[in-house]
């Protein structure tokens, strides 16, 4: 392969990716309340933690999954408004 050639390759895998992240960011929503102890995606809504993985208990509220959008109320969890009125009261 020449030099040209893999210049294209590469650029056509770059924009190739630039344009499907941006769509399956779209097909996922954060979903509160239904991750198990250790197995959250990222901060909590409390922001005791700033990391995947470290949620303490099991369907915290304050914590969050990605699921496949359209499906967060079908597994029982809650929007970010949802979760952030329920922590309150």
């Amino acid at each position: 392969m020449n030099k040209r050639s893999m210049i294209a390759l590469t650029a056509a895998s770059l924009l190739t990716m630039g344009v499907a992240a941006p769509a399956m960011a779209q097909e996922k929503e954060k979903c509160y309340g239904i991750a198990k102890a250790g197995q959250n995606d990222c901060a909590n809504l409390a922001g005791t933690h700033s990391c995947a993985g470290q949620s303490k208990k099991d369907m915290d509220v304050g914590e969050w999954k990605f699921v496949p959008k359209g499906t967060c109320k079908q597994a029982g969890g809650l929007s970010a408004d949802e979760a952030k009125m329920k922590a309150k009261g």
